[in-house]
């Protein structure tokens, strides 16, 4: 698997910004603010407590990371590891309130990009550079890494690679009569409305947490827009090439012919059986623009909470007339990293769980693409083997649009989209509020 093209991509995205600009509780043994450890280094045989933030909130996620934990203490008895589950769409808002307390948990989800970039410039996340082992970086590989590498400092650890593009129910496809997914937007149209025929929504998007509509305008964009664009855009977090105005103006023209789900405003992501990805679990529509975890929430809200067995995985369709390559691909890696704070411990715990057993049981309880190496048997999930056969075929792979600007231009960005698709903004609006939170840093 390629996992350096696509991870290389986002990190040279996150060096180029270095220069601009809920309480988890502290841990028991707080560091020195540069390498972690106790006031004695971070001697065994004092006790350690360390607070662990996740967002895996049920299923086997959630009980994934309690026999992570609980393994690790088992290991160290003198190493009490306190996790709180947060839900997804709360973690970036706790979390930054919390750094910005000066109170944030030992062990925090990173997901690279502009917002590592942030917490970086502002002290507030602990250098691993020395501290990862060797094991580690040779399951891991360097262009994995390099996600979550910053001036050629290494400031948190992958759990998992995540691109992104179209999941869909090939029993609710074949039902309406859609033999071959869509490869254009003429194509998704007449899905679209074969869809709609069928008596089943088209496209479920959950609105409510405003990144998934935001989705359809990073992804129009990474067709409409060059390579050049793209790179110039990541470069200044600015939206200043036309081909943005254009990405828009194709995303409000196909959002007009009502292809996504009623109430898709008000409609959750991933929060129970009538967010998006419930209704695609439970076949209530056809398709779902997500990244590469969906596969693991889809079947934690299926009725059985088993793997739905017709899932499966496109890409996201070409534009016409666009400049950018239909292969490209959009996505992220997430990860974990420590706060400046943070006992030493919390690097070890990071080096404990890319071990091979617990990266193959990440693969499995998540349902997704592990960051390591060693762990990256898909198994039979057809849709993860649909994602990696696209990828090893890309072009190129460009990180989250809100990851790479930073949590403040991110919001920005995603806020306008929303607007857009509600019918109080314009096209025009996405790119104003863009470049306007850009400009107050």
């Amino acid at each position: 698997m390629k996992t350096r093209k696509f991870l290389a991509v986002s990190a040279v995205m996150a060096m180029s910004m270095i220069g601009l600009a809920a309480c988890g509780g502290g841990s028991s043994n707080a560091g020195d603010g540069n390498t972690g450890g106790g006031d004695d280094g971070g001697s065994a045989a004092e006790p350690v407590t360390l607070t662990f933030w996740h967002n895996s909130t049920t299923g086997a996620g959630k009980d994934y990371w309690d026999e992570v934990a609980a393994a690790y203490m088992a290991e160290n008895d003198n190493v009490t590891i306190e996790i709180q589950a947060i839900q997804n769409e709360d973690m970036d808002g706790k979390l930054q309130t919390a750094l910005n307390a000066g109170d944030a948990p030992d062990i925090f989800m990173a997901r690279g990009g502009g917002k590592l970039a942030d917490i970086v410039q502002a002290n507030q996340v602990m250098d691993l550079t020395d501290l990862i082992t060797d094991e580690t970086r040779a399951a891991v590989g360097d262009g994995v890494l390099a996600a979550f590498t910053i001036d050629g400092k290494l400031y948190g650890m992958p759990t998992s690679i995540l691109p992104g593009g179209m999941f869909y129910s090939k029993d609710v496809f074949d039902a309406a009569g859609i033999s071959t997914p869509p490869a254009n937007f003429t194509e998704l149209s007449d899905a679209v409305q074969k869809l709609k025929d069928s008596g089943v929504e088209p496209i479920a998007l959950g609105g409510k947490d405003a990144w998934p509509a935001a989705h359809w305008y990073y992804f129009m964009a990474l067709r409409v827009c060059s390579k050049e664009a793209m790179d110039a855009a990541a470069a200044t977090r600015t939206l200043e090439d036309p081909c943005w105005v254009k990405a828009a103006e194709e995303l409000k023209a196909f959002a007009d012919t009502q292809p996504f789900n009623s109430g898709f405003l008000s409609t959750s992501a991933q929060q129970g059986a009538g967010s998006s990805a419930g209704m695609i679990a439970n076949r209530q529509a056809g398709m779902e623009l997500m990244g590469a975890w969906n596969p693991g929430v889809i079947a934690d809200l299926t009725p059985d909470k088993q793997p739905l067995p017709d899932l499966a995985w496109f890409p996201f369709p070409a534009v016409e007339d666009g400049e950018g390559d239909p292969t490209a691909m959009m996505g992220g890696v997430d990860g974990y990293a420590c706060w400046v704070n943070a006992p030493v411990e919390c690097a070890d715990f990071l080096n404990f769980y890319m071990k091979k057993e617990w990266q193959e049981g990440h693969a499995t309880a998540f349902q997704t693409l592990p960051a390591s190496q060693e762990g990256q048997g898909v198994g039979e999930t057809p849709a993860l083997q649909d994602i990696l056969a696209a990828y090893n075929e890309s072009a190129y792979t460009s990180v989250w649009l809100d990851t790479l600007f930073g949590q403040n231009i991110g919001n920005a960005l995603n806020a306008g989209v929303v607007e857009m698709l509600a019918g109080s903004g314009t096209p025009q609006g996405v790119i104003d509020a863009t470049n306007d939170a850009a400009a107050r840093g």
